[in-house]
């Protein structure tokens, strides 16, 4: 073995998941068993028996994971001579990254924008206003939602639908959905669906380019199989059928995102898809301690639809769970709160701590009393680049580098106010039918020109700067500077923010321009919730239980152990008895469970006000599915930490 090895050992199914070199292999990767040191491994071992590093491929669903991938992969070659990195990163950052290549074939600009989430929802809204429907009878989050959910399983709006079509909803979807696709397509614009979609479409369109890409990625790596969706799947394997070198990696037991169109159903058709595939179970967990296994086993045995799997340690037992019950939400996270206390007291760190819940609203309450305890905390998924003075930087990016980008020209045109009021902005826009067309005087015309002068300046500056000091200018010479610089306390916060924004584009000023740029926007688009963690920052970290995915740490509170809550119902109590939703919500709690490595507090509070109703709970089924000699009451609990 390598010398590699000197500072990790791996076990018999880890050693024999590194070194298959060739062919399909499925690895059944237990949480905290040492996926992402086994695929790091394995892709060194590839480079070091001769295969090209630029041919391999690693694709993952995070920023975070990605990045950790990146550094360990560098870590164990960087004394290699001439290594150059494999494309390791995220399914939607590698379409970016063939679209921006090769979508010129199937009409795509190579400086397309990239509507976020709710970017999109922004347009919907719009298309909507136009038709004069009604959001409470049309909700348009949810319209964005079924159109997404519909792109992933690779239709569109030729489609035939059949029955739903035939409901007066069903039709109305129809037109906002045919309408939504017109605007992009003038915007020059893809959503976060369309990034998967158009790839594949690129790809079976023009088996020529699909060609092209198989010779250079002949070994195809994907993490987390089971969180795939149809299109991700069908792309996957459109990639690796010629070689046949793809690994997967996947679980079961944490696929949690059906809600967004994963399929695990994928992980379980390997075999199918590929006979030959070598099947290699990993199933000694390096996290958590016997004890903690021991309750995630009982909860998640109970599932059917699964891969036979059982996690074991060879840690000490550990501390037992701790379950506390609460009078109310409040009396919940009190006693959430003094506990950390009394553990940071102890000589745990902050960072060490998370608290997991199962829908955003319960952070409110948590938050009030970390405050009162004088606990730092972080809440995770509050994005930096959803800030209002961030998305107006963005946007003059955007719009200067894609003038149809409508969306984004609507944001920046008369801000900082530049005298364009509502007539002089439909007319540059088009937006009012009789007056489109009219000539603008003398003085709109200045206005105008003023304007695209200053994009024009703006895009002459993008594709020669860095973008550090391309940022640096657009906040300048945009006015947004000036503007921000107003001696309140609010425009010191978001002229701090935007100074942020020219810091964090340094680590962009690697790529020439304008590609800098483009990464940058493309990132802040697809960033995820993880993406907002702060290492350096050494507070407890709120979280839901879906965002905590990958993520590990010492002590784990899960708050809200409520049927209803957890499981989750939603509006809809019956969905409770939907074996396939039950299913999910199991896995989601052995998520939150596998995420400790030492001690696991569980609550629920007898009594909960959600939506202004104040409702009386049952605990969740969830507790009573762990081994009572497994848990302990919160007036029993002895907190030893080492």
């Amino acid at each position: 073995m390598s010398k590699k090895y000197d500072t990790f050992t791996p076990n018999q199914s880890q050693k024999e998941a590194i070194l298959t070199q060739s062919g399909p292999v499925l690895i059944v990767a237990g949480a905290g068993s040492g996926k992402t040191m086994v695929l790091t491994h394995r892709i060194s071992h590839l480079i070091e028996w001769g295969v090209k590093s630029d041919s391999i491929l690693a694709i993952t669903f995070t920023n975070k994971a990605a990045d950790e991938m990146k550094n360990r992969v560098f870590s164990l070659l960087r004394e290699k001579q001439g290594f150059s990195s494999p494309w390791i990163g995220t399914f939607h950052s590698f379409c970016v990254f063939i679209l921006r290549s090769s979508g010129g074939a199937i009409g795509i600009n190579k400086n397309f924008s990239i509507l976020d989430e709710e970017d999109s929802l922004s347009v919907i809204k719009e298309i909507m206003k136009e038709f004069s429907l009604d959001p409470k009878k049309f909700e348009p989050r949810k319209i964005r939602n079924i159109i997404s959910r519909r792109k992933n399983e690779m239709q569109n709006p030729k489609s035939d639908f059949g029955e739903p079509l035939k409901s007066d909803f069903g039709r109305m979807l129809f037109e906002i959905w045919r309408k939504y696709e017109e605007r992009l397509l003038k915007m020059k614009a893809l959503d976060f669906d369309d990034l998967l979609l158009k790839t594949v479409v690129l790809f079976t369109k023009h088996p020529d380019i699909l060609r092209d890409w198989q010779e250079k990625f002949k070994y195809v790596h994907v993490d987390e199989y089971q969180d795939t969706n149809l299109v991700q799947y069908h792309l996957v394997k459109l990639l690796a059928e010629k070689y046949r070198n793809i690994c997967v990696v996947g679980d079961i037991d944490q696929a949690i995102y059906s809600w967004r169109g994963a399929d695990f159903r994928n992980i379980l058709h390997f075999e199918r898809d590929w006979p030959d595939a070598k099947i290699i179970t990993l199933e000694e967990n390096y996290r958590s301690t016997k004890l903690i296994l021991d309750a995630a086993n009982a909860i998640i045995v109970k599932n059917k639809a699964r891969l036979p799997k059982n996690l074991y340690s060879k840690k000490m037992s550990g501390p037992k769970i701790t379950l506390f019950e609460g009078a109310n939400e409040e009396e919940e996270a009190k006693l959430i709160s003094e506990m950390s206390r009394e553990m940071i007291r102890g000589g745990i760190n902050p960072r060490d701590i998370a608290v997991l819940y199962r829908t955003n609203f319960q952070s409110r309450i948590i938050e009030e009393k970390m405050l009162a305890e004088n606990i730092s905390y972080q809440v995770i998924g509050v994005k930096f680049y959803e800030r209002k003075e961030i998305k107006d930087t963005l946007a003059y990016l955007k719009v200067s580098l894609n003038r149809e980008d409508m969306l984004s020209l609507k944001r920046i045109i008369n801000f900082p106010p530049r005298g364009i009021g509502k007539v002089l902005l439909a007319k540059i826009l088009g937006g009012l039918p009789a007056q489109a067309d009219a000539e603008l005087n003398l003085k709109e015309n200045a206005k105008k020109d003023e304007l695209f002068r200053l994009l024009d300046e703006i895009k002459e500056n993008l594709e020669t700067e860095k973008a550090n000091e391309a940022i640096k200018l657009v906040i300048k010479k945009s006015g947004l500077e000036n503007y921000f610089d107003d001696g309140t306390e609010e425009g010191e916060i978001r002229l701090s923010n935007i100074r942020e924004l020219v810091t964090l584009a340094k680590r962009y000023d690697i790529f020439n321009p304008p590609e800098g740029i483009l990464k940058l926007l493309e990132d802040a688009a697809l960033m995820s919730d993880q993406d907002t963690i702060k290492k350096e920052e050494n507070s407890v970290k709120l979280m839901t239980v879906h965002a905590a995915k990958g993520l590990e740490f010492k002590v784990v509170f899960v708050a809200g152990l409520e049927e209803g809550l957890f499981p989750h119902a939603g509006l809809d109590a019956a969905r409770l008895d939907d074996e396939s939703r039950q299913e999910e919500e199991r896995r989601l709690f052995y998520v939150a469970l596998t995420r400790a490595k030492e001690k696991i507090f569980l609550s629920y509070a007898i009594f909960r006000t959600i939506f202004g109703e104040r409702r009386i709970n049952m605990p969740s089924k969830f507790i009573s599915d762990i081994p009572e000699d497994l848990l302990e009451h919160g007036d029993e609990a002895v907190i030893i930490l080492e």
